[in-house]
């Protein structure tokens, strides 16, 4: 099984992006994790917000795998433990199907990709600023391995 994290926006932070890379460097042998980055919609005065959200949806949906099961990211969904994931990601390895995790724009996502999401999770209750949500997800996708795993990295 693959994993794609595909998401809004270029350009994460350094620390961001160099948390992202040791997580799937961790990843690389249980859970293979690639990142595709959406280019944001245009947004500003005298635009339309549901424009670029639409624009970002058509994006997210064009860039999934083909016979993925989706999970949208989406303050909405259902918020999972770390061991809730581990089986989460236990019953997805079963299928025997690719895995996509969506991240959406500023505004959210699109009805139309929430409509194609098999599952929606939620990370809480707290607004995370979206590039921080990239290694939150790759992180808990790590810790969720290594619980599938017996590795002590996780001591809930």
């Amino acid at each position: 099984m693959r994993a794609k994290l595909i998401a809004v926006g270029e350009r994460m932070p350094g620390w961001v992006a160099g948390g992202f890379a040791e997580y799937t460097k961790r990843l690389v042998r249980d859970l293979p994790l690639e990142l595709v980055e959406i280019k944001p919609g245009a947004r500003g005065k005298g635009r339309d917000d549901m424009r670029a959200m639409e624009h970002e949806g058509a994006a997210l949906l064009a860039a999934l795998p083909r016979g993925a099961h989706v999970v949208a990211l989406d303050g909405r969904g259902t918020a999972w433990s770390s061991e809730q994931l581990a089986q989460q990601l236990s019953n997805w390895r079963m299928a025997g199907r690719d895995v996509a995790f969506l991240i959406g724009g500023p505004d959210g996502h699109a009805r139309d990709v929430l409509q194609r999401a098999d599952q929606r999770w939620s990370l809480g209750p707290l607004t995370l600023p979206h590039m921080l949500v990239r290694l939150v997800v790759a992180e808990q996708l790590y810790r969720a391995v290594t619980i599938l795993n017996g590795h002590p990295y996780h001591r809930g």
